[in-house]
Formats: C-alpha cells, sequence, structure tokens
C-alpha cells in the first residue's frame, strides 16, 4: 500500500460540505481504519433487535435499518467514483438524492441481519479495492456532482459519513 492512503486529504481535495465527515476519521492508514470500523458497526448491530430495528426516533426520521441502507447505498456510491477516479476516467458524476434513495428502497422489509451483511461484504470489496490502489491513483482526482474529489477523500468519506451516521445511532436510537 502507499503512503497516500496514509495520508489525509488536503481541504482540496473534496468539496467544504465533507469536512463534517474527514474531521471525524483518525489519523492513520485509511484502509486499515476502514477494515476496523467494519467489524465495530457489525458488533453494534448485532446488538440490535428486529423489533427495535424498525424504530425511529422521531416520525419524520429514517429507521435504523434505513439508516443502515442509507449508509449502504451511499459507501456503494462513493466507491463508485472512487474506482471511476483511481482509473483515470475523467467522466464527470452527478450527485444523488439521498432521501430518494430511501424511499425507493426495501430496507424496511428486510430484516437487519441481512443489511447487516449487505454492509459487510460492500465494505470487505471496497477494503480489497482500496489496498489494490498505487500511490497515483490514491491521488486521482474526478468531478462528482460538480465538485472535484480526490480518491484519497472518497475514501475518508466514506469512514467519515459511516462514523458520523453510527453517532446518530448511539445518541438518538440506541
Amino acid at each position: 500500500m502507499s503512503t497516500s492512503a496514509t495520508g489525509r486529504p488536503a481541504p482540496t481535495e473534496h468539496a467544504p460540505y465533507y469536512e463534517k465527515y474527514v474531521s471525524l476519521v483518525p489519523d492513520g492508514d485509511i484502509v486499515s481504519t476502514l477494515s476496523a470500523q467494519g467489524g465495530a458497526t457489525l458488533s453494534l448491530l448485532a446488538g440490535i433487535s428486529e423489533s427495535r430495528a424498525d424504530s425511529r426516533y422521531a416520525p419524520d426520521k429514517w429507521s435504523i435499518k434505513e439508516l443502515v441502507g442509507h449508509v449502504i447505498d451511499s459507501e456503494r456510491i462513493f466507491a463508485y467514483r472512487a474506482l471511476r477516479f483511481a482509473r483515470n476516467d475523467t467522466t464527470p458524476l452527478s450527485g444523488f438524492e439521498q432521501d430518494d434513495y430511501v424511499l425507493n428502497s426495501a430496507f424496511g422489509e428486510l430484516p437487519l441481519t441481512e443489511i447487516a451483511g449487505e454492509f459487510d461484504c460492500l465494505r470487505r470489496a471496497n477494503v480489497y479495492m482500496f489496498k489494490a490502489l498505487t500511490a497515483e491513483a490514491w491521488l486521482r482526482t474526478g468531478a462528482a456532482n460538480g465538485n472535484e474529489v480526490s480518491v484519497r477523500a472518497l475514501a475518508h468519506i466514506i469512514a467519515g459519513h459511516e462514523l458520523h451516521h453510527v453517532g446518530i445511532l448511539r445518541a438518538r436510537y440506541l
């Protein structure tokens, strides 16, 4: 793995909006962070009963299942962007509307164990993808939702986005 994987992205490597996620990620090797973080989140989810997984902390908020589904959808999109840019694909990519994604998902109908299993598979696949990147690929950039973003920043955004939502899960649902 290159040393680019261990460095924090500069503020110029992502839109200012994403600093709230990037700032949550501890210093160090981002691939190791993603791997360890996935295990910690799976342990947390394993302790949530199926009846509790359908709960919402307010009527207009996502259920626990939907929150985890949102983390999955977002990670999948951020990782797709990272793959495209790492492979030097300079085609600008569009944004996505997170509420529409959740609204049009079936997360509420699935058992939490299946949703957690999907998260596990996705995270492990992304760890393998990031492990295989060259030093040059980590620093490549592309346009997503009208903003330049580096592959390194996308890995940190994935980690920070999960940390953000796990914090909400702990504080407002559990």
